[in-house]
């Protein structure tokens, strides 16, 4: 299901509902873009980074479990780099765009939980996410979280365009 840009006129309850409703809006961008693509683009790199559509929403997914759950709330998440391999992105062979998409999905809604629940201006717990530096605010994180998402949606609007002629929004 597609969100609709969040305007920036349309009234909202809260800043951490602004930050929800773009992020909100991204990942819904992402997945169209990603189910509008043929099959066999999913996994074909079309740039000399390598990177491939279903590993870059792999990676947004493990962004967001990086920063919000591992690093703001200081939880155990297993391996946080769990998206990598050999220092680059990467996805099992057995591993679907349904997979990645479900999981992205229930990510968006830890996220949600984690932002709901506390203040922006609250600091993150100390950890091995902070690698040595004060922990980051959770507004910071989400300001890091929209940058990263736009950065990557346009990169994948460049490959969406090389692959099928596919462009805008």
């Amino acid at each position: 299901m597609s969100v609709p840009f969040p305007e920036p006129t349309a009234p909202v309850a809260s800043r951490a509902e602004v930050f929800l409703g773009y992020l909100d809006y991204f990942r819904s961008m992402l997945v169209a873009k990603l189910e509008a693509l043929p099959a066999a683009e999913l996994r074909r790199t079309r740039l000399p980074s390598g990177w491939t559509p279903i590993e870059l929403a792999s990676h947004l997914g493990h962004v967001e479990l990086r920063w919000l759950e591992w690093g703001f709330e200081g939880k155990d998440v297993g391996d946080p780099w769990g998206d990598q391999r050999d220092g680059r992105w990467f996805v099992p062979a057995d591993r679907s765009l349904d997979n990645v998409v479900s999981a992205l999905s229930a990510q968006a809604a830890r996220t949600r939980g984690v932002v709901e629940s506390h203040d922006l201006a609250e600091a993150g717990q100390p950890g091995d996410r902070w690698d040595g530096a004060e922990p980051a605010t959770l507004e910071r994180i989400l300001f890091h979280l929209l940058q990263e998402y736009a950065r990557h949606l346009g990169h994948l609007d460049i490959v969406c365009e090389l692959a099928s002629g596919q462009t805008g929004e």
